[in-house]
């Protein structure tokens, strides 16, 4: 029995030893392609921004080569039928004019906060309805956009099975599977992508609907009921060894980080803005910024789109530039 007891304890120490040596690792070949998300929902309405000065700075100044844009339903068809493209258009045509790469996050879910954002109008229909237009509003995105040559992939839907955050309808394979097939028939020329969360998230599921697939990465977070988390126990070998697994038994071509935090998580649930200068950055500075970057980098995982550029502008425009300037350094180093 001792024996039994000894050779137990000496597997579990290395198997212990191996997973303290697992974040020494690093599954990087050279510096990662980079990427920047924006939107102009979060710079508007959260941030309190002039959103197109802040995105033509974005692109200007912190020159990403690739970038994550939102088509927002509630800003495109605010009346059902009525379409309004003037503000993505703008967007889409800076980035062609500076030739940036663009994938375009379509559906009723896209990143930002509620995480759905659906017009009042399609919140009164039926759900047959309300299936409808949804697919009428993205057969609308995808044929208005489909032209632009900036657009390497669309992204149908942000995190869609990650049910336990956000302000969404309960979640439905049968219309997200109708999303897919519709985006694929409209345009079979780009690949298709979804995306789930880095942490919480199998990823099996979503990507073996796609062709791309996108995680976030998370490090720091907060919530009412827990208050700030460190994921300090998972390892960058973490995300590469579920990304094999992923693609050895989906088939899936390429996996990636679609979402970096690179700004903090608001501790009290309103937007950073609501929040002091100093309570921002009480558990997130520039060094958690370039340490969330080089862990990230050494997941082998690649491109890497940094999360919260708006947040670094609205700093700027408040007196702080240094995640500005570190976000920067990052994207050009």
């Amino acid at each position: 029995m001792k024996k039994f007891f000894r050779i137990i304890v000496i597997v579990l120490a290395c198997a212990f030893s191996l997973y303290l040596g697992s974040f020494a690792l690093s599954f990087g070949n050279g510096r990662p392609a980079t990427g920047l998300s924006f939107s102009e929902l979060y710079a508007k309405e959260d941030l309190g921004l002039d959103w197109k000065a802040a995105y033509q700075s974005i692109v200007d100044d912190l020159n990403p080569q690739n970038l994550l844009l939102m088509a927002y339903w509630q800003y495109i068809e605010p009346k059902q039928g009525m379409y309004d493209w003037s503000d993505l258009d703008w967007e889409m045509n800076i980035a062609e004019e500076k030739g940036k790469s663009v994938i375009l996050a379509v559906g009723q879910r896209v990143p930002r906060w509620p995480e759905c954002h659906i017009p009042g109008w399609a919140t009164k229909l039926s759900r047959s309805d309300y299936d409808q237009a949804l697919l009428s509003y993205l057969t609308q995105v995808i044929n208005h956009y489909k032209s632009y040559s900036v657009i390497k992939a669309w992204q149908v839907e942000n995190e869609p099975y990650l049910g336990t955050f956000g302000d969404c309808p309960p979640f439905d394979q049968g219309l997200f599977s109708k999303e897919l097939a519709l985006v694929k028939k409209l345009d079979p020329t780009r690949p298709v992508m979804t995306t789930d969360s880095g942490e919480l998230g199998l990823w099996l599921t979503p990507a073996s609907q796609v062709n791309i697939f996108g995680t976030t990465l998370y490090r720091v977070v907060s919530a009412p009921t827990i208050g700030v988390f460190h994921y300090f126990f998972i390892p960058p070998a973490f995300y590469i060894l579920k990304a094999a697994l992923v693609k050895e038994f989906t088939g899936v071509s390429k996996i990636f980080i679609s979402e970096l935090q690179a700004e903090p998580w608001s501790i009290n649930g309103a937007p950073l803005a609501y929040e002091s200068m100093n309570a921002q950055t009480s558990d997130f500075s520039t060094t958690t910024l370039r340490d969330n970057f080089q862990f990230a980098a050494r997941t082998g995982l690649s491109p890497i789109y940094l999360w919260g550029s708006e947040w670094w502008y609205w700093r700027k425009v408040h007196g702080d530039s240094s995640f500005w300037d570190a976000g920067k350094q990052l994207l050009n180093q």
